[in-house]
């Protein structure tokens, strides 16, 4: 590895980008827990995944914007600990993040049987692991000051620690490469699945004009949670280039610029999520907007096929017992589905 070179400097503009950011993310993280637990209909399994990668780029986004807004110059106790809740969630975040394209290849591609043992072992991976790694980081002092060559303000891998690259490659980078790889393969099987299944169900339907229409195994959420990985890949590559131009001791690891591509991407996982599964699902933007404007989401009935033409709002017992009086083919409420069926 070559010599290290020196700090990064951070601008006012540049901390001011990444803090906002971080602000966002949290937001959009937090968000998105709220919808979860605002609204059981929505905890299907995939948003399960989804609620625990949230967890993981909430904890990340809130180390992060600490860091930044010390912006560290040297090794000190809360260094030590930043870096530690960011190595910690940005770690998991991986993890997660590959849990949810081997849940999705597993239920769409393959067809398995997912129980709880599966959604459990994800636990004991994405948890565990990140967990171990920086208990020993923290223990070995491999976490501390990085001259922010490979960060943006925040402490990482120890900038005097000899075996620091090792660290680096445990810490995040290694889970970072391998998800460059993995992830991409697991998409492009699950892509050409979904193509394959919608292409075989629109030889049948017009043979049946009277049947209701044909469900795909894939979910609308399944395949909005295909978007993960690229949004992963698309956020995280700046700071992959970053970690190699440090190992290469090339000048452009500080280009502001890049740093700022850097801060963004490691930060704003929690917002895109959010912006795609929350202000970009039709269904949950609704009932959020009823919430914020009206105070009467509880009246809005769920979709039971997902579309949102099919969303009513019951109407109040009094007109209902005016309307049994005067029409008695009215059916009973035991003729009627059921508002908010479970998804």
């Amino acid at each position: 590895m070559a010599a290290p070179l020196p700090p990064t400097r951070l601008f006012a503009a540049e901390r001011g980008a990444v803090l906002l950011s971080c602000a966002l993310s949290c937001a959009g993280s937090a968000l998105l827990l709220c919808t979860h637990a605002q609204w059981p209909e929505l905890r299907t399994r995939p948003r399960q995944l989804l609620l625990h990668l949230s967890l993981a780029d909430l904890l990340s986004a809130l180390s992060y914007f600490y860091g930044v807004l010390r912006d560290f110059e040297r090794a000190s106790w809360d260094c030590v600990l930043q870096g530690a809740l960011s190595t910690f969630a940005n770690t998991s975040s991986f993890f997660w993040t590959m849990a949810i394209a081997l849940y999705l290849y597993l239920t769409i591609v393959r067809g398995s049987p997912t129980g709880t043992g599966l959604l459990w072992g994800f636990h004991a991976v994405s948890w565990g692991v990140p967990l171990a790694i920086t208990v020993a980081a923290v223990a070995l002092k491999k976490i501390g000051y990085d001259a922010s060559n490979v960060s943006v303000g925040w402490c990482w891998v120890n900038l005097d620690a000899e075996d620091r690259l090792l660290w680096m490659l445990l810490t995040g980078k290694v889970w970072e490469i391998l998800a460059y790889v993995t992830l991409p393969v697991l998409y492009i099987l699950i892509k050409k699945h979904i193509n394959r299944a919608h292409a075989a169900l629109s030889e049948y339907r017009p043979i049946l004009p009277g049947a209701p229409a044909l469900q795909p195994r894939a979910s609308v959420a399944d395949k909005k949670l295909i978007l993960i990985p690229v949004i992963f890949i698309f956020l995280r590559i700046w700071s992959t280039v970053r970690f190699v131009l440090t190992l290469c001791g090339s000048p452009a690891v500080q280009n502001p610029v890049l740093v700022v591509l850097h801060g963004i991407g490691n930060t704003f996982q929690g917002g895109a999520n959010c912006i795609m599964f929350v202000l970009c699902t039709r269904v949950v933007r609704a009932r959020l907007l009823a919430l914020l404007c009206c105070g009467h989401c509880g009246q809005l009935a769920w979709p039971g096929q997902g579309s949102p033409s099919s969303w009513q709002r019951p109407q109040p017992h009094r007109d209902r017992d005016k309307d049994k009086d005067k029409d008695k083919d009215v059916p009973g409420p035991g003729q009627t589905k059921p508002l908010l069926p479970s998804t």
